[in-house]
């Protein structure tokens, strides 16, 4: 399986390129500051941010691909006495300043396990990832396009792939403490390996669609609200919503607990948290107003396509 992980290397560099290229020409002010980094252990990586944009506040979009010896905790979950792994991936999450545009999460990612230093001839291997869109106002237009552009690709490979990982999706961005995703979803899908009926090229050529598609799915509602205006007590809401998103990244999130278990780059993995939030005491919206109606969907988590 040596081609597929140099080929989904240099798929993480170009998408990596690609979408920056895209998200800087929206803001149309900011650009990405980029710092290259080594992780203890073996690999690295190459971490993107945009800050203070016209349009974005805060923004990363991450490639790394690292390998070594498997942490203790990773041997207890994947149940081995020994082993070495690669993982490759890219990981980006986007917070708009303007409470009408949404936040966006995505992220792509290859993993090989082996039983022998060489980390050749992988024991095991998978895809993982998917896209979820976090909006603080909700407007079903943009969540109907958000789902559609991902149920298209799904159906070039399975009529089964979209309801499946649609529905990972609502049940993994799930603030179980608080009752309520996180938000109104997209896909999620994680062990995608071989199996009688599929070959693990056919789940890597459906990962680098999915990740094709991202710009295709988040940029048009980008655009169509970066305009609307907003005042301050829809800007607080959207820090009291933020919070929630810091509490399922540090509570819940399977990638940033591998990130903290590897020894990676905290700046990295901790890039996803936005730059302003609050917790307010026992905060709720009022009766009959847009946030309200914006909860009550998180709360019941719908079907857009």
């Amino acid at each position: 399986m040596t081609h597929i992980k140099k080929e989904f290397t240099q798929y993480i560099h170009n998408l990596q390129n690609e979408i920056c290229t895209a998200l800087e020409d929206v803001d149309g002010r900011a650009t990405f500051r980029e710092d290259e980094w080594n992780r203890d252990g073996g690999g690295g990586g190459r971490t993107r941010v945009i800050e203070k944009g016209d349009v974005f506040e805060k923004g990363g979009v991450n490639i790394s691909t690292v390998h070594g010896v498997l942490p203790d905790p990773i041997k207890t979950h994947f149940k081995v006495d020994k082993g070495w792994f690669w993982a490759g991936g890219i990981s980006l999450v986007v917070h708009p300043e303007n409470p009408m545009v949404p936040t966006v999460h995505a992220n792509f990612r290859y993993f090989e396990l082996y039983n022998h230093e060489g980390m050749d001839n992988p024991v095991d291997a998978w895809f993982g990832g998917g896209a979820d869109l976090t909006p603080y106002y909700l407007r079903e237009e943009d969540a109907h396009h958000f789902h559609r552009v991902f149920k298209d690709v799904c159906d070039k490979h399975g009529d089964n792939l979209y309801p499946d990982f649609k529905k990972q999706c609502d049940e993994y961005f799930y603030n179980s403490h608080r009752g309520e995703a996180r938000g109104i979803g997209g896909l999620f899908f994680d062990y995608l390996r071989k199996t009688d009926d599929r070959k693990i090229e056919d789940w890597h050529a459906f990962t680098e669609d999915a990740g094709h598609v991202f710009l295709d799915a988040y940029l048009p509602v980008v655009k169509k609200r970066i305009h609307e205006p907003w005042n301050d007590e829809q800007r607080y809401w959207q820090e009291i919503r933020r919070g929630r998103y810091v509490e399922f990244n540090l509570i819940h999130d399977r990638g940033t607990l591998f990130g903290l278990k590897t020894n990676g780059r905290i700046e990295s993995i901790l890039m996803s948290l936005p730059p302003r939030v609050r917790w307010d005491y026992d905060f709720n919206p009022e009766k009959g107003s847009g946030e309200e109606k914006m909860v009550e969907v998180l709360q019941n988590p719908r079907d857009w396509v």
